[in-house]
């Protein structure tokens, strides 16, 4: 089918001596369906990578999302758990959630948030950092392309298609939790974790998925209070942004810093690090992740039919 309408199309170059990469990203529209194709580049300068808290490089991704360009509301919020909430119109994605809970227990229900800065996880000024695949994302406020973008405008789409906006008239509906939590790690609700914050009703201006009505349509705003980038969605999420989906593949995407939120796997199994570690590689390849003892350095293998990342030393 040939593409109707040519919607946006946007091509940003940066060099430096800090940075040489080629933004590149396409939006176009075809059929139903608006799609969102990228190299993953941001149009700005990002941060240093690899740094203290995040060891990996920023590489060129093949991102090729797909939304509704009518998108419909069912009426309820969705959670979307660790899958990417959205992309940006310079086609890096947004993805709130990490997969670091207290105690290296995701059964523990204690979720630690990746803007809260009680662990370091590198974050760069745009609140973005890179996965083992070389996949720069956004966990929250991309502060430099909004340096190019007055206030109220579109900056992106989420996964059910309905567009992401940044106005700061628009407050949060999200508080702290008051007392102390009763397991986990205890103390006193800070913003730590996920669960420390509780969804208030009429407590702002955007309901629980950071969002609200326009001119008959929905539109979800990134905040500079929690939950920064909405943690649920109010349509249903085109296939494209589901992790499950997208792995082995470009643009694969898992959190860096496995030390403190990693599954135990089966036994036999390579841990989710390594597997990570080769989602965008081949065998032979060179890898690392991060270990509790420290960076692994090896070459991908496959392992019970998957390919993982064997360190070196083996």
């Amino acid at each position: 089918m040939a593409k109707k309408a040519l919607s946006f199309v946007f091509i940003f170059l940066i060099c430096s001596k800090v940075f040489a990469h080629t933004n590149a990203v396409t939006i176009y529209e075809e059929g139903n369906y608006r799609y969102i194709e990228s190299n993953g580049i941001p149009d700005h300068e990002p941060g240093q990578f690899p740094n203290s808290g995040n060891p990996n490089a920023i590489s060129e991704q093949t991102h090729r999302f797909r939304v509704p360009i009518h998108p419909r509301s069912t009426g309820q919020a969705k959670a979307f758990g660790h899958n990417l909430f959205g992309v940006a119109l310079n086609g890096v994605p947004f993805d709130p959630e990490t997969v670091e809970y207290w105690n290296n227990e995701q059964g523990s229900g204690w979720n630690y948030d990746a803007m809260s800065g009680k662990i370091n996880l590198g974050l760069d000024h745009s609140h973005a950092h890179v996965q083992p695949g070389g996949m720069y994302h956004y966990h929250g406020i991309p502060t430099d392309m909004l340096k190019s973008i007055s206030a109220s405008q579109l900056i992106g789409y989420a996964a059910d298609g309905f567009p992401i906006y940044y106005d700061t008239q628009f407050k949060t509906s999200y508080r702290l939790k008051q007392g102390t939590r009763p397991s986990g790690q205890g103390g006193s609700y800070d913003g730590t974790f996920v669960e420390d914050y509780a969804y208030h009703e009429g407590g702002g201006d955007l309901d629980e998925c950071n969002g609200r009505g326009y001119a008959g349509d929905y539109r979800y705003y990134l905040t500079d209070e929690f939950p920064f980038v909405p943690r649920c969605l109010k349509g249903e999420p085109d296939p494209s942004f589901n992790k499950k989906a997208r792995r082995g593949g470009p643009g694969s995407d898992q959190d860096t810093r496995r030390t403190m939120g990693s599954h135990p796997p089966p036994l036999g199994m390579p841990p989710q690090e390594a597997l990570d570690a080769c989602e965008q590689s081949h065998r032979a390849d060179a890898c690392h992740f991060r270990a509790p003892h420290g960076i692994v350095s090896g070459s991908c293998e496959e392992i019970q039919g998957l390919l993982a990342c064997v360190p070196s030393h083996r």
